[in-house]
């Protein structure tokens, strides 16, 4: 069953194009990028926790337009959140290590400033947790 769409098979024709040992794409490489499809989609499609922040409602039509990168480390960055007691709680523990590098961190504004990037507030994570 196809589940991706055009993004993943144009990405996964010119990788195994990439790679392929001229003058033919190898069965080897042809079922190792199938195996990595399988995960991708597998990953996308992976029931979500009670309470998880649904990417898909929010984003709507938007929701295909994300990369898997974003998809996942949004999802990743918002059940941070969702744990947190403040929006500064969740910049200290999502910004543990470049935080010591910084004369003055200001995590807070830098995860207020990743949300909006992708038109979310504070507000709108706190709306998942009741």
């Amino acid at each position: 069953m196809w589940s991706g769409n055009f993004r993943d098979l144009s990405a996964s024709v010119t990788r195994l194009a990439t790679l392929a040992e001229p003058p033919r794409v190898s069965t080897g490489l042809a079922e190792a990028e199938i195996a990595r499809l399988r995960w991708l989609w597998a990953a996308q499609s992976a029931p979500q926790p009670e309470g998880a922040f649904d990417l898909a409602q929010h984003f709507g039509s938007r929701f295909d337009t994300l990369d898997s990168f974003d998809r996942m480390q949004l999802q990743s960055v918002l059940a941070v959140c969702q744990r947190a007691r403040s929006l500064a709680d969740a910049g200290r523990s999502l910004f543990d290590q470049s935080r010591l590098q910084r004369e003055s961190p200001n995590d807070s504004d830098r995860l207020r400033k990743y949300l909006l990037k992708f038109g979310l507030s504070w507000a709108d994570v706190l709306l998942t947790q009741s």
